[in-house]
């Protein structure tokens, strides 16, 4: 790529990226999108609860997207990995696996996060398909049906009252020896919810669709679908290497203007918020598009 320097570099080019990408194409600034190409949910066949795009395939809608935002000639496609990043003292250095080095006045990280998989069989296969983390997004396709929960403890109280809202014919398996208080055991027995506490050995399944949870004791529960909040890590580090935030969770902390704690960097979709869906990810992205615009012009007038 002959173009070198930038108003604005976007590091990551899935909803929230591209959002910001077309934000900052009608302001008319000259943007560089940075993308390996490798979206948390490349496995998911179904996108839900992103009004227009409601089943649609999340490959298709961000396809659609980097046409459109193509259109808007002063926005520049790099397809590849950032790498480094050095903060000068008009802006900032990105450089990519493949040597290459841009500059820009202010940095946009949209890269999402990288799910930590537990080492059970089968799971990575069902990851996105039957194995899901939000039932805002994926519940309503799995209503009424035997569904399972992973978690333990706090966590998994709550997530079952939440599950349960979807389907009553629930089984919560805490992968191990429970952690729940007696009241809360109770609680979810009277509401019919069936508790594991065997380690899980297998997940049965064909083409990504979970049949029987199988574990280590040899006992086996059928199910259709199964809920899990992974653990998960920042799916770069750039960030942090420039001395942006993490919270206890985390994710980079932003304030309602989509800034970090590094002046002249910004940070959008999953990898500020736990609310993980293609319409947060929008929504956070087009909106962090205006705030550097303005912050650009505030500075140039």
């Amino acid at each position: 790529m002959k173009q070198k320097n930038f108003d604005v570099i976007i590091v990551g080019g899935s909803y929230s990226g591209l959002s910001a990408a077309m934000s900052l194409g009608r302001s008319l600034r000259e943007v560089l999108v940075i993308d390996s190409g490798l979206p948390c949910n490349r496995q998911t066949p179904y996108s839900h609860n992103f009004i227009t795009q409601d089943g649609e395939k999340p490959a298709a809608i961000s396809a659609k997207a980097k046409l459109q935002v193509a259109l808007y000639k002063t926005i520049h496609f790099y397809n590849g990995l950032a790498v480094e990043a050095v903060k000068r003292e008009n802006g900032f250095e990105i450089s990519t696996k493949s040597g290459e080095v841009f500059s820009a006045r202010k940095i946009l990280f949209a890269t999402g996060v990288k799910d930590l998989l537990p080492e059970i069989k089968g799971f990575g296969d069902c990851w996105g398909i039957s194995v899901l983390h939000c039932p805002y997004c994926h519940g309503y396709e799995v209503k009424n049906e035997k569904t399972a929960i992973i978690a333990n403890g706090e966590m998994a109280f709550e997530y079952a009252k939440l599950i349960s809202n979807w389907t009553k014919d629930l089984r919560l398996c805490t992968n191990g020896k429970s952690t729940l208080t007696l009241d809360q055991v109770e609680a979810l027995k009277k509401h019919g919810v069936t508790l594991f506490e065997d380690e899980i050995e297998t997940f049965e399944h064909t083409n990504g669709y979970v049949e029987y949870i199988i574990f280590k004791n040899g006992e086996k529960t059928a199910v259709k679908a199964v809920y899990m909040k992974p653990p998960f890590k920042q799916h770069c580090a750039l960030p942090e290497v420039l001395g942006c935030d993490l919270s206890e969770q985390g994710l980079l902390k932003v304030d309602a203007m989509q800034k970090t704690n590094i002046a002249g960097i910004y940070a959008s979709g999953d990898c500020t918020t736990q609310m993980r869906s293609v319409a947060m990810a929008v929504s956070t992205g087009s909106f962090a598009g205006v705030v550097i615009n303005k912050e650009l012009i505030d500075e140039d007038f």
